[in-house]
């Protein structure tokens, strides 16, 4: 074990180790060569004046607290809009535009039009007005709050 403190591994003490460990003499080199390298600090100076540190090429792609927080204020925002707009709908608007657009599997045009005995386009043109009326009133509703332009975008 010696000779891994070290970083000099003779090819029976891999073998040796291999065994002991139920890994592959592959991976004990792999590991002997990673113990064996010297760590590198984050704060090391970088760039012709030592201006910059390699820590500031580290990219952080995860959104911090604030960002987190703030998308989910926006999102309970519109969600409240959306629910209050809803009531500015008649039960068939209502139900049509939650079936198309607000549902995980969306019905067809057919299944709905089936429903109300009505046609396909019949119920395209209920979507697409109760859509606008919705637009409208979310956009009404986020201006008498205050609030940037809320509506729903087109899907």
């Amino acid at each position: 074990m010696k000779a891994l403190d070290e970083g000099d591994l003779r090819p029976e003490q891999a073998q040796l180790i291999a065994e002991k460990l139920n890994v592959t003499e592959a991976e004990v080199y792999s590991m002997n060569g990673r113990m064996s390298g010297s760590d590198a600090s984050l704060n090391v100076p970088m760039g012709t004046d030592g201006d910059m540190e390699w820590q500031d090429w580290l990219a952080d792609d995860d959104q911090g607290q604030a960002e987190e927080f703030a998308d989910k204020q926006e999102f309970n925002a519109r969600m409240e809009l959306l629910t209050a707009a809803m009531e500015d709908l008649n039960e068939r608007e209502r139900h049509i535009l939650t079936e198309r657009r607000l549902s995980e599997e969306p019905k067809t045009l057919e299944e709905l039009s089936e429903v109300y005995s009505v046609s396909r386009e019949r119920i395209r043109q209920i979507e697409v007005r109760a859509f606008e009326k919705l637009q409208k009133a979310m956009k009404r509703m986020a201006k008498d709050q205050g609030l940037p332009n809320m509506a729903p975008n087109p899907a």
